[in-house]
């Protein structure tokens, strides 16, 4: 029993250490892009055309691509 009184307190530190952990990876951006990273493995990383290639904020304007880019 006295075991308890230790044990239900250090479980509840871990589980509030856990969820503060969740909330951090969620609020930092750990979470936004589940399938680009799934999909980037599959192509060329040299091909500029591919969206998976391009990194944000190095989009540069292609007139061989006619496909608008979001």
């Amino acid at each position: 029993m006295p075991a308890l009184y230790v044990m239900i307190p250090a479980a509840l530190l871990l589980v509030g250490v856990a969820v503060y952990i969740f909330f951090w990876a969620v609020d930092s951006g750990q979470y936004d892009d589940l399938e680009g990273p799934a999909h980037s493995i599959l192509f060329d990383d040299q091909d500029p055309r591919h969206q998976a290639a391009v990194k944000p904020g190095d989009e540069q304007p292609d007139d061989k691509d006619p496909t608008p880019r979001a």
